[in-house]
């Protein structure tokens, strides 16, 4: 009988310290799109997420190999290759959704997003390998490579496929692709019943839920300091079952004469963008949208910025600018708002 009772007592406990949230926090960590991911999944103290860990690696395996243009046999690399115009090219899901976002914020933003910029990236010297010279290229350079793109030149048919309607058409959608492996990282981890987590694949966050303190998630954002160190903190938010995705000019950037040069480079000039913005950082739903968006307002700077996060529901953006003293100003759409 007091065995019996001592069960009891001990089941009791067990059932009241889960019912009352007693929590844990399970870590994973990996390498991922030539970058690293940190995700945080809280669970109740006797429940195991350790086995998400190979689901994850899996996943994120299966999107780099489909969107990364440094993989020989990529989906993107091998529909890059092709010279064919109107030649059905039958992508995977992946490619499609990733495809759509790259069209939508094609046209949201009036061409300062467009993922066909590959070209102007190689020819300002940004694909080449580290400590490699750079030079500025020739205005003619400039004007014949922009002859060469146009994601307006790439159709989705009602079929399924896309169509290239300009043969040297190329993509490079990094800048959707990254935000779109931290939202399927997540459907995965709801998939398996967790609901409190966070996710970020080099700097772009999602988050869901709370914390193991029943708070909501705080995620720091990099100071825009030019070659300083990865975890300067310049500002912290709460964001709650949003995305967080961040662009900057700070670390992929040359000076030739005293004159900055930035990778993030203006689709509809062919040239680096010199507009004062040195970091923009987006929530919004999703981080595939989070990712695009930050690029895109890197391009149209902060009134532009501005107008266009204000006009987009559960859109919200901080534009840091630098002033030529050194100075930083922040530029901020209505909702955004900092940890107090």
């Amino acid at each position: 009988m007091k065995n019996f009772i001592r069960l009891a007592m001990i089941i009791f406990l067990m059932m009241s310290l889960y019912n009352c949230g007693f929590q844990k926090e399970t870590l994973f960590s990996g390498a991922t799109m030539g970058t690293t991911y940190h995700i945080k999944v809280v669970t109740g103290y006797f429940r195991n997420a350790i086995f998400l860990q190979t689901k994850i690696d899996a996943r994120l395996e299966e999107i780099n190999k489909s969107m990364s243009i440094y993989i020989e046999n990529s989906e993107i690399s091998r529909f890059n290759e092709r010279t064919g115009i109107n030649k059905a090219f039958y992508p995977s899901i992946d490619f499609m959704n990733v495809m759509t976002v790259a069209k939508n914020l094609y046209e949201l933003t009036g061409g300062a997003w467009d993922g066909t910029v590959k070209p102007l990236i190689s020819l300002w010297g940004f694909y080449a390998p580290a400590g490699s010279t750079k030079k500025i290229p020739e205005p003619n350079e400039i004007v014949s490579i922009l002859s060469e793109t146009g994601l307006n030149h790439i159709e989705i048919s009602k079929n399924g496929s896309f169509l290239k309607k300009k043969a040297c058409i190329s993509l490079d959608l990094s800048s959707v692709a990254k935000g779109y492996g931290v939202d399927a990282v997540a459907k995965i981890i709801k998939e398996n019943g967790f609901e409190n987590f966070l996710v970020e694949i080099g700097g772009e966050v999602i988050t869901s839920g709370f914390r193991t303190d029943g708070k909501h998630w705080k995620v720091g954002i990099n100071h825009p300091q030019r070659c300083g160190p990865i975890n300067s903190v310049y500002k912290v938010i709460t964001i709650h079952d949003k995305a967080l995705a961040t662009s900057g000019d700070y670390r992929n950037f040359f000076e030739i004469d005293g004159k900055r040069y930035s990778h993030v480079i203006d689709p509809r000039t062919g040239y680096p963008v010199s507009n004062g913005v040195v970091s923009v950082s987006v929530t919004a739903d999703t981080c595939a949208l989070a990712d695009g968006l930050a690029t895109a307002v890197m391009v149209l700077g902060h009134t532009k910025g501005i107008e266009l996060v204000n006009r987009l529901e559960g859109v919200e953006c901080l534009i840091v600018v630098e002033k030529e003293n050194g100075d930083l100003i922040n530029h901020c759409s209505r909702g955004f708002k900092f940890q107090g």
